[in-house]
């Protein structure tokens, strides 16, 4: 299937949005078999945008995450419960 020009969605949030509205439609037999393979290339474009999206942050998070010597260093989350007592 040849690929088009696919417009990119604003946002993460929005592409998982669109992707389940896509999956839903073509789960549920709402569209012809046409628009399902139109829908098809665009649920697989917007899954690659997603997990590109999800491969940048867990990149973002190592870097943010090495230690002084390069290696990766793990820092405990902060307990949500002491955060809300101190307030």
């Amino acid at each position: 299937m040849a690929r088009k020009n696919q417009t990119p969605p604003k946002n993460f949030e929005e592409a998982q949005a669109e992707l389940e509205t896509i999956v839903t439609e073509i789960e549920n037999s709402q569209i012809g078999l046409e628009e399902s393979l139109q829908k098809y290339e665009r649920g697989t474009f917007l899954i690659q945008y997603c997990q590109n999206v999800l491969k940048k942050a867990e990149q973002q998070i190592e870097l943010l995450s090495k230690s002084p010597e390069g290696g990766l260093q793990a820092d405990p989350m902060p307990d949500e419960s002491s955060d809300s007592s101190d307030a």
